[in-house]
């Protein structure tokens, strides 16, 4: 599915896969983040045979003209969880709504461990 927004240029689709991606990206290049998987079996599964993993363990939903982002992360150990949370937060959101140009309403960073 895709994002579509218009301005002074005209209409700008945005699919939902390419968002996910640059939000997966800014993810792995913030600081105290080990790797992002997947929640359910599944999804792990369907991952395997992707050719880009960089989405992988981020769900975007829109709504409208609004969206919603949830990363399932590996924290790095020995960094404080609620630091790197806030941050990566902070990162995604501004991220993710310069290369959109849409509003993020909510960036949800879900710790699903920690590694060394």
């Amino acid at each position: 599915m895709s994002i579509n927004t218009a301005n002074a240029y005209g209409k700008i689709s945005i699919t939902e896969e390419a968002i996910a991606q640059v939000a997966g990206s800014i993810a792995l290049d913030s600081l105290g983040i080990v790797d992002l998987v997947s929640k359910k079996f599944s999804d792990s599964l369907a991952d395997m045979f992707r050719r880009n993993r960089m989405s992988r363990g981020v769900r975007v939903i829109n709504n409208g003209d609004r969206i919603y982002i949830d990363l399932f992360v590996f924290v790095k150990y020995g960094m404080s969880i609620d630091a790197v949370a806030q941050s990566l937060k902070k990162t995604v959101k501004y991220g993710v709504e310069n290369f959109t140009g849409m509003i993020v309403d909510s960036v949800n960073v879900n710790i699903i461990g920690v590694k060394l």
